[in-house]
């Protein structure tokens, strides 16, 4: 049996090109070109039905390390906490007052971009410091 290493990692949300614009800022990731025969998103968005305009976005890491990550549009709201997160990889390597100080520098670039800061998690006898926070949207992420 093969074993599956890529994957994407999939967004139901309300503005799908808004929300994955946040993402790239916030990961580094980059859009994709738009398709073929296409100048840019907008005009190939224009191309689909109405009911299909605006419906799902696209990111992904220039690198090509990262999953590529996928925008859809739904048509209800958030009611609950995710049951699934992002943690961003800001603290890795530091402790103490640095790692907190690098949650807290990475968290005001965010909020900039629209992001809530929920709570700072200090750390325990098991667990590093994390900052729990909201995208856009409100769905939580961490930095980590």
């Amino acid at each position: 049996m093969t074993s599956i290493k890529e994957f994407q990692v999939t967004f139901d949300c309300a503005s799908p090109e808004r929300v994955a614009r946040f993402w790239c800022e916030v990961l580094g990731y980059v859009v994709p070109p738009p398709p073929e025969g296409f100048g840019t998103w907008d005009e190939y968005n224009r191309s689909l039905p109405p009911e299909r305009r605006d419906a799902a976005f696209a990111c992904s890491d220039p690198s090509g390390e990262g999953p590529r990550l996928f925008f859809q549009r739904v048509p209800e709201g958030k009611v609950a906490k995710n049951r699934l997160h992002l943690d961003v990889r800001v603290g890795t390597g530091l402790v103490g007052e640095e790692r907190v100080a690098a949650l807290e520098a990475e968290c005001a670039r965010l909020v900039a971009l629209g992001a809530q800061r929920v709570r700072l998690l200090l750390a325990d006898e098991e667990n590093e410091s994390c900052l729990v926070m909201q995208d856009i949207e409100g769905n939580e992420f961490c930095l980590d």
